[in-house]
């Protein structure tokens, strides 16, 4: 359903580094990497893409002001993984918003971790798997 988002920051180095480490947990990399020299009202915007190889999914958005907080959960492989993001993040800056665990009342086996990153999104990490 979805092809590609976007999340806006107004410091690009400090969330660039944040999502190159957290989706690094998850098996995600940097994929590409630009700047908007075609937009003629910030020709120096950054901009960078996050996915498996060959596919940008997620675009970190240089802005001069901040946007809106978002919501978006990554699936991990498995509670592990769900762990190792959570860990990642809070070391990489990220505040906690919701430490690994069991979400019975999201469906039963909806294990997942929340944390809220330089710009205030609110990231996740989620196994929907048996333990």
């Amino acid at each position: 359903m979805i092809d590609h988002l976007s999340f806006y920051t107004t410091d690009y180095p400090t969330s660039k580094a944040f999502y190159e480490a957290v989706l690094a947990s998850l098996g995600h990399g940097l994929v590409q990497e630009m700047t908007a020299t075609w937009d003629p009202e910030f020709p120096t915007r950054r901009m960078c893409a996050f996915g498996p190889p060959g596919k940008s999914i997620l675009w970190l958005i240089e802005v001069k002001t901040p946007a809106s907080p978002r919501h978006v959960a990554f699936t991990a492989r498995d509670r592990a993984a769900v762990d190792a993001f959570h860990q990642t993040a809070l070391k990489s800056g990220a505040k906690d918003n919701g430490a690994p665990g069991e979400r019975p009342h999201y469906h039963p086996h909806y294990y997942g971790s929340f944390v809220l990153d330089p710009d205030g999104n609110n990231i996740e990490a989620v196994y929907h798997g048996n333990p």
